[in-house]
């Protein structure tokens, strides 16, 4: 979560005709603010589509320029890179897929892709056929726009298209795997999300995810335990977030045999000899040459005045201010969230379909 360049600014003025949740960015950022103005995740859980949206219209950006293509988070091993460590997570959760050495033929589905990095890098790694699925347009839009724009791939080999993971515009049994990387904790039903996918993939097909979590540390009597989890609800657009049992029990309630649930944040990735936790590029650091210096308080307050005045100068439409703050609060809670160990983003779950599907219809219960 870098501050970007002066110049790239106007780009989010163009972005702006063509926001999904408002008319502007700072209606959109006044929206959001206003559905995590309560501390019952009721509202945000039945509004949920509006609070994707306005939360990906007004980051999408900001998380192209500080963060890369893949919206994601990845610990370090020693001598290896930030675009490394994130291209090892994605082939690590690709290799849970179980395709065969004939991918080419096989379809895969990314349940809430973004602008679909995860989903290019895949589509090279296993050589599948891969969709991307997102709610938001504008990220429908930019994903294909990269995808036509890398000559190993154009949207034959993959592409992103328009839909909610919750009603899925896709018949059922149509892929051979999926997965979802830091995606379906938008979700205000995991029994829910989980279902849909288990429904669009075939029999004995494999769904693997990196799911956000509070973990057994988390107490929810601590002050501090709940300012975290807050925090990153509001600053990364989420209704609600779930322990890691409810969402292996919502795998389960949806139909997956369990193949492997654990929390990929506990694994040895070398801290002793230069490997990086997860939550390092958010937290504060005193080199101005670092985009980790906007953590710090001196940097925290820079950071805005320079884009308050970028307001002012018209260079920047209104509202960015409180967008900038809005992922500022959500990257202190992650990084607070890490160190505490009450928070995890990279919750691996791995469910098989079973050979003999049996077929769900969630709507069916929810008889009136």
């Amino acid at each position: 979560l870098v501050v970007p360049p002066p110049p790239r600014f106007s780009c989010l003025s163009l972005q702006e005709k063509s926001l999904t949740c408002n008319s502007d960015v700072n209606g959109g950022i006044d929206e959001y603010n206003r559905l995590h103005s309560s501390n019952e995740a009721d509202e945000r859980n039945s509004q949920y589509k509006s609070l994707v949206n306005s939360y990906y219209d007004l980051a999408t950006l900001f998380y192209e320029w500080g963060w890369g293509q893949s919206f994601h988070f990845a610990y370090r091993h020693p001598h290896e890179d930030f675009a490394e460590s994130i291209r090892r997570h994605e082939h690590y959760l690709a290799s849970k897929l179980g395709l065969s050495a004939t991918a080419g033929k096989l379809k895969v589905l990314d349940v809430g892709c973004g602008i679909g990095g995860p989903m290019r890098n895949i589509c090279k790694f296993t050589g599948a056929d891969v969709t991307g699925l997102t709610l938001n347009q504008y990220q429908v839009d930019r994903g294909n726009e990269l995808c036509m724009a890398d000559p190993q791939l154009g949207t034959d080999r993959c592409r992103s298209v328009q839909g909610d993971f919750m009603e899925m515009p896709f018949d059922d049994s149509t892929y051979d795997a999926a997965y979802a990387i830091e995606a379906t904790c938008h979700a205000p039903d995991r029994v829910g999300v989980y279902s849909e996918i288990y429904r669009v993939l075939k029999p004995g097909s494999i769904f693997a995810c990196y799911e956000w979590c509070m973990t057994d540390a988390y107490d929810a009597k601590d002050d501090d335990h709940r300012r975290i989890k807050k925090q990153i609800e509001e600053g990364d657009g989420l209704p609600d977030i779930c322990h890691t049992s409810v969402c292996v029990n919502a795998m389960k309630e949806a139909g997956f045999d369990i193949l492997d649930a654990r929390d990929m944040a506990d694994d040895d990735y070398g801290a002793a000899h230069g490997g990086k936790p997860w939550m390092l590029p958010l937290m504060p650091s005193w080199n101005p040459f670092t985009q980790r210096f906007q953590f710090n308080w001196l940097g925290y307050r820079l950071t805005n005045a320079f884009i308050y005045m970028l307001e002012l100068l018209w260079l920047a439409p209104k509202g960015t201010v409180k967008t900038q703050r809005m992922l500022q609060q959500g990257a202190f809670g992650l990084a607070d969230g890490g160190l505490s160990k009450t928070f995890t983003p990279m919750y691996l779950m791995v469910g098989r379909v079973p050979l003999v599907k049996k077929e769900r219809r969630i709507e069916e219960e929810k008889k009136e």
